[in-house]
């Protein structure tokens, strides 16, 4: 999944969460990120109010892909405000098309580097948090642009109301492990498998896609669920 994963440097700027691969832009798409992408696109700029006026909880997935699984946890719980981050166009424009084909009206779309708008944030405004397969930047004098990093642990769970759940997922073992020992050494998060273990895939986790395919590739997913501490 092209996911929010960081890009180039330079000594004036911070590493970004993402690295901008475009991809091939259909017309089809194109057009709904002309016609759809502002009704339900979030302004990161705009001071934050929830996008929905009644209270409901809040889910965010961070780099949504081409929007498979945000659109099934939209349309299995209609009650919930979805949001969704990414900034590659084509699968902000195959989210789009799921939008409008599926009549969702529990999305928001987040088409920004995710990570200055965290920051935003108030505290404890998201019930779940879901990131799946981030680019896992397996060079080693790569891992620095890993999106999992202590600072960012922290933000996530700064952000989770209490009993809020973070799930994350990776089909690379070694980024898996480093995520396991990031989050396991966040004081304001537990482990609902239990310390250093993986957990069973959630309920509401669909494999996607690109899920699907590396199975068929042999490779392993491994899932990690941790709650928000009251």
């Amino acid at each position: 999944m092209p996911v929010m994963s960081h890009a180039l440097n330079s000594p004036h700027r911070p590493i970004r969460s993402f690295v901008l691969r475009q991809g091939r832009l259909t017309g089809a798409q194109d057009a709904l990120l002309q016609m759809l992408l502002p009704r339900y696109r979030i302004d990161p700029t705009a001071p934050w109010t929830p996008p929905w006026a009644d209270g409901r909880p809040l889910a965010l997935e961070i780099g949504f892909g081409n929007g498979e699984h945000l659109a099934a946890l939209a349309a299995g719980r209609p009650d919930w405000g979805c949001i969704g981050a990414e900034v590659h166009g084509p699968g902000v424009g195959a989210l789009l098309m799921r939008i409008r084909d599926k009549e969702l009206q529990n999305i928001r779309i987040l088409k920004d580097d995710v990570a200055p708008w965290l920051a935003t944030l108030p505290a404890g405004c998201l019930q779940a948090i879901i990131i799946q397969f981030p680019d896992p930047w397996p060079k080693k004098r790569h891992h620095k642009r890993r999106l999992i990093q202590p600072p960012f642990a922290g933000t996530l769970a700064r952000l989770l109301a209490a009993g809020g759940e973070l799930q994350l997922a990776t089909d690379w073992e070694t980024y898996a492990r480093h995520m396991l020992a990031v989050f396991d050494a966040e004081p304001d998060l537990v482990n609902t498998a239990g310390p250093g273990r993986f957990s069973p895939r959630p309920a509401n986790r669909i494999p996607t896609r690109f899920e699907r395919r590396g199975e068929r590739l042999g490779q392993r997913s491994f899932d990690l669920v941790y709650r928000r501490q009251a």
